[in-house]
């Protein structure tokens, strides 16, 4: 009784004494869903059908729809059927799927945040060589790049999981399947598991935010040799949007690691939220945020509400 080499499934972690709440926090997600699919999907529409956007950045843009969408669809529809319906059960191989996907496209976010600030740093700094530089092929590269990097480093996460026993207790601590949950429940060595997650994290996420840390300073110091201060706050407006994004993604990401390592004596709420957090904030915010700072996004927004009321 005490393992199982190839458990059935998982149980998805519910709050305890608020359990008669779920139909309501199921309501709460469901809308904060319906917002991230309708504004990704806004953006991408916006981009594919406006010429003038056709650039870099927008592209950059659109990919991060593309990840913010693929990663909120591989998840909440699941929690909804576990608020909705109470299944709180998923199988053993879509838990490792469920994984995979959701580490995999936080490490494509991640780089795509990383290309759009290299974007600006070239758009500011080197404005008569961002043509050049920033083409649409290499912009395409970078995407592919982006992918098969998040790929390889995070595909040896469920298969390092595939051979490890597990303890008879199938219980999560979220609502959904991360690799540092499931390997919690294993009664086996999860040292070379843990090295090698902490190693992946490090190299993508990691070494992004450093990067991007490092291309904002260049641009600081870019801006800050500009002799006006007009000239100095127009330079560094177009960076805004972009800073928002990072802060969202960077943000719940950290907590939730935070949590992960040092909360095993919090409340299950609290590990609940933090996940939840970590999913959909992103999906939701970054089309908000792109919506509002970027003038032309906001103007063909307008015009399809106008054609709408019409």
């Amino acid at each position: 009784n005490s393992s199982d080499l190839s458990p059935s499934s998982f149980i998805l972690a519910s709050i305890p004494g608020l359990e008669a709440a779920h139909f309501w926090m199921a309501i709460f997600l469901c809308s904060m869903y319906i917002v991230a699919v309708t504004g990704n999907c806004a953006v991408l529409f916006i981009i594919k059908t406006e010429p003038s956007l056709h650039a870099p950045m927008y592209f950059f843009l659109c990919m991060l729809a593309a990840i913010d969408l693929a990663l909120s669809t591989s998840t909440v529809p699941r929690i909804l059927s576990f608020y909705w319906f109470n299944t709180r059960e998923i199988s053993f191989g879509a838990c490792l799927v469920q994984m995979f996907l959701i580490h995999t496209l936080s490490a494509i976010e991640s780089t795509v945040l990383l290309a759009m600030a290299v974007d600006r740093y070239v758009a500011i700094c080197h404005p008569l060589r961002h043509a050049a530089i920033l083409t649409n092929s290499a912009t395409v590269k970078i995407g592919l790049a982006a992918m098969a990097r998040g790929v390889l480093f995070f595909l040896p996460l469920p298969l390092l999981l595939l051979p490890l026993p597990f303890c008879s207790s199938r219980l999560l601590s979220h609502s959904f399947c991360l690799h540092q949950d499931v390997m919690n429940l294993a009664c086996a060595n999860t040292t070379p598991s843990v090295v090698y997650g902490l190693t992946a994290i490090l190299l993508v996420m990691g070494l992004d935010a450093v990067l991007i840390c490092l291309s904002y300073l260049l641009i600081l110091k870019a801006v800050l040799r500009l002799a006006l201060w007009k000239e100095r706050l127009k330079a560094f407006s177009t960076c805004v949007a972009h800073i928002c994004v990072v802060l969202a993604f960077y943000v719940p990401l950290i907590g939730l690691s935070v949590v992960h390592r040092f909360g095993k004596d919090l409340a299950p709420l609290v590990h609940i939220i933090m996940g939840n957090i970590y999913i959909l904030v992103p999906a939701v915010l970054n089309p908000i945020i792109y919506g509002v700072r970027t003038k032309q996004i906001q103007k063909r927004i307008l015009n399809l509400i106008h054609i709408y009321n019409n």
